[in-house]
């Protein structure tokens, strides 16, 4: 059946399949971190992490199964007890530590049920700077109950010596009441080439910008989990300078390692499903084509919803201000 002419979800073809699969390798004996950089691991976790280099690793981000029954193509994983999934993510952490650098920083992804597990555990291991709360608008929602609309990114470090550049992940935020001082002059605003009047702030451990990848975004793969490329770029840019190492054990469609390319740092992506590892290297193809990331407009993470013609309107360059290079 052909698609719905604004249907952009990625597939995969035959062909697609026939070239694609000699690029995917696994780990049998230790290797040289220029063996595995930007390459995509087709592979259990806990096997292929005992040849990955230690301390190669600047920014890990983990979006583990949640404790939850839920089908990743050929893999069902099964909801587990409290103890159990405790033991399984301690036994996946623990055994990706030693890759990570000493001043390394740490996302995790979980979910209300599975985040006190998890922050117990980074919380022995790391040390815990942040709780982040994404909304994750997606579904309609329980006749009995509220409706399950965020997810948390555990943010840590491995000591306080740590990478964070506040100035890249900057926000557009419109200015409802404008403050000028006894001059005049505008207090800590800006005018658009539109004469719209904003602001650029500091972000917030509150998401609200993020929209989960669905058909009509050229991102979207029939992965039942995929992370929007947005909150990838918002993370990669705060922690992690360009050309480092970036690790993602559970890569699933490639978020990770296409934003990364992107971006213009390293990564080294793991996932067992060979399906999935397919989608991401035709995802980083697509990517020397199209560097885009949907919402992130000349260095400036924009509003949901925004219309692009909107953005393209509000964000103009300007050399001589390194900081505010976006407006008239």
């Amino acid at each position: 059946m052909a698609k719905a002419p604004r249907n952009k979800t990625l597939e995969l073809t035959e062909q697609d399949i026939d070239k694609l699969e000699s690029k995917l390798i696994s780990l049998h004996e230790e290797v040289s971190i220029s063996f595995i950089k930007n390459k995509i691991i087709n592979q259990d976790l806990l096997e292929a992490i005992k040849f990955v280099p230690k301390k190669s690793v600047s920014l890990l981000f983990m979006d583990p199964p949640y404790n939850l029954t839920k089908k990743y193509n050929a893999t069902v994983f099964n909801e587990k007890s409290y103890k159990e999934y405790y033991d399984l993510f301690k036994e996946w952490f623990v055994k990706i530590l030693p890759l990570l650098k000493d001043d390394a920083s740490v996302y995790v992804c979980s979910e209300w049920k599975t985040s006190s597990i998890i922050f117990d555990i980074l919380n022995n291991y790391t040390n815990v700077q942040n709780r982040i709360v994404w909304k994750r608008d997606k579904g309609r929602g329980s006749k009995t109950n509220w409706k399950n609309n965020s997810e948390d990114v555990w943010f840590c470090t491995l000591s306080n010596d740590y990478y964070f550049d506040v100035d890249s992940v900057k926000e557009y935020k419109s200015v409802v009441a404008p403050y000028r001082n006894k001059k005049g002059d505008a207090k800590d605003w800006y005018n658009s080439k539109n004469g719209n009047k904003f602001r650029l702030t500091h972000p917030s451990n509150i998401w609200t910008d993020l929209t989960v990848p669905f058909w009509s975004m050229a991102e979207n793969t029939s992965h039942p989990t995929q992370k929007p490329e947005k909150m990838l770029a918002r993370i990669i840019l705060a922690s992690s300078k360009e050309t480092d190492i970036v690790l993602d054990p559970f890569l699933g469609s490639g978020t990770t390692a296409v934003v990364s390319k992107k971006l213009n740092r390293n990564f080294i992506g793991i996932e067992r499903e060979k399906k999935y590892c397919l989608y991401a290297l035709k995802r980083l193809e697509n990517a020397d084509k199209d560097q885009r990331i949907q919402g992130y407009v000349n260095g400036v993470f924009m509003p949901r919803n925004i219309n692009k013609k909107t953005m393209n309107n509000e964000l103009k360059p300007k050399k001589d201000q390194k900081q505010l290079k976006f407006f008239k």
